[in-house]
């Protein structure tokens, strides 16, 4: 009698989850998005990869302990992994979306002038940048129409500090044939406010690049909190 009673708990359970997710899905599809709240859709995705269990308190978990849905795309894989519930084939959908939609926004900044589409520039920037744990100096490097050509990451440091070297940033502009670019670079702490030796590094490069005729048109520090803009700021 125990034993049949827990197959029938069993199998209401399995069936209310059955129902909450294609409630969920519905409402998703009906409203194009609008008004879910992170934490479902995140359920939405962890449907997928875990098709026999209530997914909802651990979609509440990954957001409570990374901080936001969109930590939680950009963590680390071993880091996802260390949250019970978690598998490689969890991980490795997380990171399909999160790639999914780097690549998107990457494709919108390439179909017209970077100087043109700035939302779209902010919003790579935030997505391939805001959430890492180490110092990373982007430069954009851009034609006479100020289209993208090259997107490249020229140094990784730590928490607080990337060394960039001008003379390699000026040897690539060359390699490249850019007559413009846009720097870029992500503070950890969270406070996006430009260092005394982030507005010196700033110089010396608008410096060394103006010997080859290369206009630096803005140098962006992205933050879990915001953005800051040299150019706004009127640093540059």
């Amino acid at each position: 009698m125990i034993d049949l009673v827990e197959v029938n708990l069993s199998v209401m359970t399995d069936k209310s989850h059955f129902g909450h997710r294609e409630r969920l899905r519905k409402r998703f599809l009906e409203t194009n998005g609008e008004g879910i709240p992170d934490y479902e859709l995140l359920e939405l995705l962890l449907f997928t990869a875990i098709p026999r269990r209530d997914v909802k308190p651990l979609a509440k978990k990954l957001i409570a302990h990374f901080g936001s849905f969109s930590a939680v795309l950009a963590a680390d894989p071993k880091n996802l992994t260390n949250i019970k519930g978690i598998s490689h084939s969890t991980v490795a959908l997380i990171k399909a979306v999160y790639i999914s939609s780097h690549r998107l926004l990457r494709e919108e900044l390439e179909e017209k002038p970077v100087l043109s589409s700035w939302k779209s520039l902010l919003d790579y920037c935030h997505v391939s940048m805001a959430h890492e744990s180490k110092e990373h100096f982007r430069i954009l490097f851009l034609n006479k129409k100020n289209k993208l050509l090259k997107d490249e990451i020229q140094q990784t440091g730590t928490i607080d500090h990337t060394p960039v070297y001008p003379r390699e940033v000026v040897k690539r502009a060359i390699e490249i044939g850019a007559t413009a670019v846009i720097l870029v670079h992500n503070h950890p702490s969270g406070d996006p406010s430009p260092s005394n030796s982030d507005i010196e590094m700033t110089q010396n490069l608008i410096k060394a690049l103006k010997t080859i005729d290369v206009v630096v048109h803005d140098h962006i520090i992205i933050s879990k909190s915001g953005h800051v803009s040299f150019k706004s700021m009127h640093l540059i």
